[in-house]
Formats: structure tokens, C-alpha cells, sequence
């Protein structure tokens, strides 16, 4: 039971099903069955006050514009944001996991009030399934995520110090399956076609991918192979992290096709599966759930 939930201002718990002024605050359905953090009403970025006295909000502003001018950064795989200081398989290395406290991983989060009419889905997977924990910003956590409506739908790979962005742009990226996705990537997961044993599964039609350099608008590199940690697990073609038969043709030809059956269609996931859910439990060392 989500006895969290019982506690007055205690955890929140990451979902997704398938971001600058304020903090959220919180509140749990009355049934415990799902969790959402809602943004703060009052603008403090414009009254330039604390409403709640937490040193957290005078640093909005500063989040927010960095954030701003992450929507310029280069982007990998499609909706990766690039760090150069990290290796292809961020969380083979040390500080790409987020910190584990007594059993749990707790993420310190930030929601922007520019989601006026909205809420970011952090629905019940996590909590139920997961040893995550996603948890109101305080003053003290150094490291958190920061949702805004960017351009377009990306995040970084992994935790990064110092606080970190995902874009959801608020047409077409508030979507429960992709606000999952994303959520995944910054805690430490790639796609899934793009991992070390990608080729025993998967064809890549190059040919049908857009050429060139990335700032030419080429495609070629959101195809390119990882050396990723792989946690024992089975590729699957029914991944949140997998993406469909035709990304980024260029041709309306498929860029991915399954080895031996070229007719499987996939990439069509809406939420987190079994093998999902299993490889954050591994990853993180969650135990049973």
C-alpha cells in the first residue's frame, strides 16, 4: 500500500505512462493508486519571493535559463542531449546513477509552471514496481530534474550534477509513454536499437536514413551502435526505449527491421513492460518488487 502517501509532504513517486518559475508542490489521490506532482500556482519567478521560505526558488530562474539554452545543444539518438564528458554507456561509469538512501532511490524534482494547464504524469510504475522515488526539490539536493516545455522531447542520459533538463514541449510530448521514455533516459537508459547486440536482432537500412552531417539535418547518427551494459537482459522489440519500423526515413522506407520476421512491426509501446521494469531494478539494485 502506499503508505507514502499517508505521510503529509513525505515521497512522491516517479510515473510515466507513455517544465520557468515555480516548484511543486504535491498531493496523492485519495486511492493511493497513482501519484502526480502538480506545479506551484503563485509565480515566483515574478513576485520574486519564496511563498514557502525554501532557498529552492531563487534558483529557478538561473535552471530555467540554462535549460533554454539547452534546446540548442546537439542531440544523439534523437532525443538524447550530448555530454561530452561521458562515455557511450554513461552508467558503466561512476556518478551516472542516481544515489540510493535505506532501499530507496530518491530524485529530487522540479516541475515548470510554464505547464499552466498541465501536470507531468509520474504515475504508478515506478512506485509500485521500482525502488524509485521521485520526490519534491529541496534546498539541500544538488542534483535534480528539471521538466520545462522545451523544444521538442529529449533528456540527458544518466544523472548529471548540478540539476538537469527533460523537454517535454507541450504539443505531442506530454503523452504518458513519452514522458516515460525520457524519464528513463536520465536514469541511465539508451534505446534499445541502439544497443551492443542490436545486429543480432535488427537490420539498419542506412539507405533509407537521411545522410549528412547533424547540423545538415542528417540521421545517420541517431543509428549508431553502443557499447551498452545490457544488465543480462533480452532485447525486446516491445521496449519503451524501442523506436518504430520508419524513424527518421527518409523515404517512408523502414529504417529497423527484425531479423527473420522483416514483417514484425514495433516501437508502438505506450508504457514501461516487464523487461522495463526489471532492467531499473538491476540497474539500481531494487531488489523484489
Amino acid at each position: 500500500m502506499f503508505h507514502q502517501c499517508l505521510q503529509r509532504h513525505a515521497y512522491v513517486s516517479v510515473a510515466t505512462h507513455g517544465r520557468s518559475s515555480a516548484l511543486v508542490s504535491w498531493s496523492c489521490c485519495q486511492s493511493c493508486s497513482q501519484v502526480h506532482l502538480y506545479r506551484v500556482q503563485a509565480d515566483f519567478e515574478q513576485r520574486g519571493l519564496n511563498k514557502f521560505n525554501n532557498p529552492s526558488c531563487l534558483l529557478v530562474g538561473k535552471i530555467h535559463a540554462s535549460a533554454r539554452s539547452l534546446t540548442a545543444t546537439p542531440l544523439i539518438h534523437g532525443d538524447i542531449a550530448i555530454n561530452l564528458q561521458r562515455n557511450a554507456d554513461p552508467c558503466s561509469a561512476a556518478g551516472c546513477k542516481w544515489p540510493k538512501t535505506g532501499g530507496y532511490v530518491y530524485v529530487p524534482v522540479i516541475i515548470s509552471s510554464g505547464f499552466s494547464k498541465s501536470r507531468i504524469p509520474l504515475e504508478h510504475f515506478f512506485y509500485e514496481k521500482t525502488c524509485i522515488r521521485f520526490m519534491w526539490k529541496r534546498h539541500w539536493h544538488k542534483d535534480f530534474l528539471f521538466f520545462y516545455p522545451g523544444s521538442g522531447c529529449w533528456s540527458h542520459l544518466g544523472r548529471l550534477p548540478g540539476g538537469q533538463a527533460i523537454s517535454l514541449q507541450k504539443f505531442g510530448c506530454l503523452n504518458f509513454g513519452i514522458v516515460q521514455h525520457e524519464v528513463l533516459h536520465a536514469l541511465g537508459f539508451h534505446h534499445e536499437q541502439v544497443r551492443s547486440d542490436r545486429d543480432d536482432h535488427v537490420i539498419i537500412h542506412f539507405e533509407n536514413v537521411k545522410r549528412g552531417a547533424p547540423s545538415l539535418n542528417g540521421r545517420e547518427h541517431n543509428f549508431e551502435k553502443e557499447e551498452t551494459n545490457n544488465l543480462g537482459s533480452p532485447y525486446d522489440f516491445n521496449s519503451i526505449m524501442h523506436y518504430g519500423n520508419f524513424a527518421f526515413s527518409k523515404n517512408k522506407r523502414p529504417t529497423i527491421v527484425a531479423r527473420g520476421n522483416p514483417h514484425l512491426v514495433f516501437g508502438l509501446a505506450k508504457e514501461m513492460n516487464s523487461n522495463d521494469i526489471a532492467r531499473v531494478n538491476a540497474l539500481y539494485e531494487c531488489g523484489k518488487f
